[in-house]
């Protein structure tokens, strides 16, 4: 795949804005790059009939994607899972009807693993369709990355933004914990459960943040979003390291290596004890959370759902409530460690994966490079801008303290030039 193909959202909004790109033109070019390329990448479940497309407001003429783990009025919301088929919401999820009010189009629904989980959806990675494209926002990624869409919404529980960003050599951003509204989302462990955005690239997804919150998160143009004299970056010496693949450890290096070229003030750092206790504790609370959110499906639905789900749901329900309690507890002093260790540097970079996107579509990766990150509740990010010899994208995960995703943001975006220059 040609990945200069992609649609910059950021060019689009300043074409728009200049009177060169009207809105239902903007709509209609996405609505034909599906009609040319979804039936070999299969990242929709299913594509809006064509309507009338806002002329107004800050995300007029946007056409976005949304993981069909969100709710949509108009739309079927199927939750990756037979057991939903033919299923209407009555109502948006929060985050789709912000978006509608901003004046975005919702084109389709993006496909998802069963609940977000781990059963793979059947779309293939743009790059080559014999990888998979992550999960479990498969959809999402790759549809952004085969320059369907120029912005889509996903989920992360564990790693299912910035691992198939990574895969797909897209930006995938998880906010700080609820900045975005996660209300109307089939959930699978609800203090975990963040909503993230795709886009081509990080000063696309940064717009499409502001556009949509509200909230000041634009890459500037021009002078440098941050004094990188000012910012402390530090490469994150984590335990994991080690078993991420060659090509993908001297892709970290080289991009600590850029960011010191660049002006950071770049070290390396260890991982407190108290934070490879809490990454242990993830699949405990989100495997009792699933017990209690998926249970009704269960009940219900049991015929319906996949073994592994089957499994995940009945193994979180046989978890004793002072066995996540103390999982809890594990997390409240990684949570305290986190703040200690963002005193010392604002800026972690990590891989976003182990390496590239695994060959075959009946796994969708592993997420032990992400999941601390979305326990912490600290702002992440996939930065693209390597590969390995086979071609195959390598993201590099960027990582702020709770609350900073302004300046993960504006550092992302220098990094990502200096990596791309």
């Amino acid at each position: 795949m040609d990945t200069h193909r992609m649609m910059s959202l950021a060019a689009l909004i300043k074409a728009r804005d200049a009177g060169k790109a009207r809105p239902e033109l903007m709509v209609a070019l996405c609505r034909d790059a599906i009609a040319r390329n979804d039936d070999r990448i299969r990242a929709f479940t299913h594509v809006a009939l064509p309507s009338a497309v806002p002329d107004d407001g800050p995300l007029a003429g946007v056409a976005i994607g949304v993981k069909d783990i969100l709710d949509s009025f108009d739309q079927p919301t199927t939750y990756g899972s037979p057991a939903y088929d033919g299923f209407q919401p009555r109502i948006d999820a929060a985050i789709v009807d912000l978006a509608r009010r901003r004046g975005a189009s919702i084109i389709g629904k993006t496909a998802t693993t069963e609940f977000a989980f781990f059963s793979p959806a059947p779309t293939v990675n743009p790059h080559n369709p014999a990888h998979t494209p992550g999960g479990s926002s498969s959809g999402s990624a790759a549809a952004v990355a085969a320059g369907m869409i120029p912005a889509a919404i996903g989920t992360q529980t564990g790693g299912s933004v910035v691992r198939p960003a990574a895969f797909c050599g897209v930006t995938g951003y998880k906010p700080s914990f609820r900045l975005l509204p996660t209300t109307g989302m089939k959930h699978f462990s609800p203090s975990l459960d963040t909503v993230g955005l795709f886009a081509a690239g990080v000063e696309d997804v940064a717009l499409l943040a502001e556009l949509l919150t509200g909230r000041d998160l634009a890459v500037p143009e021009g002078a440098p979003p941050v004094d990188p004299a000012g910012i402390r970056v530090g490469l994150y010496r984590c335990a994991q390291l080690e078993t991420a693949d060659p090509a993908m450890r001297e892709a970290l290096e080289k991009a600590a290596d850029l960011a010191a070229d660049a002006g950071f003030d770049v070290g390396e750092i260890g991982e407190p004890e108290a934070l490879a206790h809490a990454r242990d504790a993830h699949k405990t609370i989100q495997d009792y959370e699933a017990g209690l959110a998926c249970g009704p499906d269960l009940a219900r639905f049991r015929d319906q759902l996949s073994a592994i789900l089957v499994q995940t749901i009945e193994a979180g329900q046989a978890i004793a409530p002072s066995e996540y309690d103390a999982a809890r507890r594990l997390v409240k002093h990684g949570r305290n460690a986190t703040s200690a260790l963002f005193r010392e540097v604002d800026i972690l970079l990590t891989p976003s994966a182990p390496g590239s996107a695994p060959l075959g579509l009946q796994t969708t990766g592993d997420p032990r490079f992400n999941k601390l990150w979305t326990l912490m509740g600290t702002p992440a990010i996939n930065i693209p801008g390597f590969t390995n010899d086979a071609g195959m994208p390598l993201g590099v995960q960027a990582v702020a303290r709770f609350g900073r995703d302004k300046t993960l943001l504006g550092v992302a975006a220098m990094l990502e030039r200096a990596f791309q220059a």
